[in-house]
């Protein structure tokens, strides 16, 4: 597909992406304003381009490897999230990202809080929660979050944005509000524990409008406005 044609088939995604969002918004009654994250995991830096063309300014990476790939190839000027899991050894990579969605693990969180602190930086991260109880997914359990919140006031070089999760695939609309409900509850806890928590990242393009009716702050968006790779 010519460069031209590829902006244009990304930007009417994006438009319907708003236009559903705002809907979502009307009928939530959260009043939030709503981050899109154009996910552009498994596709070329072409895709990033076209996503800021048509007015995104914030990116979603899986992995670091390709995420700096794309940093590297690219001259447009988006906020780069890192919304996959995590390896502890790339934890020196991740002051190149705007936000980090997936801190899941208290060992991740004390390298990434030494690796901040050696370059006397501070590092913003969502605390992924893992409402579902999946065994496939990462992240904390709901009823962690007490005394997590209480030990990540020790890191002083992360800075606690707020919860991330990620809904079981194809469930059904009330196993997807509750879920959501529980990422909500669970940056509640945060806040209650002392942290400002304004974020709260859920929803992906087959749930992000009962994500956003739920109360979500930013959703992660890549079928819908790439396509399936290859």
């Amino acid at each position: 597909m010519p460069i031209s044609d590829h902006v244009t088939v990304v930007r009417e995604a994006v438009a319907e992406a708003r236009e559903r969002i705002a809907a979502a918004r009307a009928r939530g009654g959260h009043g939030q304003d709503v981050t899109l994250v154009a996910v552009t995991k498994t596709h070329g830096p072409e895709a990033v381009e076209a996503a800021y063309a048509a007015g995104v300014m914030d990116v979603g990476e899986n992995r670091v490897q390709e995420a700096e790939r794309k940093m590297d190839a690219v001259t447009v000027p988006v906020r780069w999230h890192l919304i996959g899991h995590l390896q502890t050894n790339k934890a020196g990579h991740v002051h190149r990202f705007h936000l980090l969605h997936s801190l899941d693990r208290d060992r991740l969180a004390n390298a990434l809080q030494e690796e901040m602190r050696r370059r006397e930086a501070v590092l913003d991260v969502l605390v992924q929660v893992n409402v579902s109880g999946e065994a496939s997914k990462g992240g904390y359990e709901p009823a962690a979050l007490p005394a997590l919140a209480d030990r990540l006031h020790a890191l002083p070089n992360l800075r606690v944005r707020g919860v991330m999760t990620m809904a079981p695939f194809d469930a059904e609309e009330r196993t997807l509000r509750a879920v959501f409900a529980g990422a909500r509850e669970a940056r509640e806890e945060l806040r209650r524990r002392g942290h400002e928590a304004p974020v709260l990242s859920m929803g992906m393009s087959g749930d992000f409008e009962i994500a956003v009716e739920e109360g979500a702050t930013h959703v992660r968006l890549g079928t819908m406005l790439f396509g399936h790779r290859g």
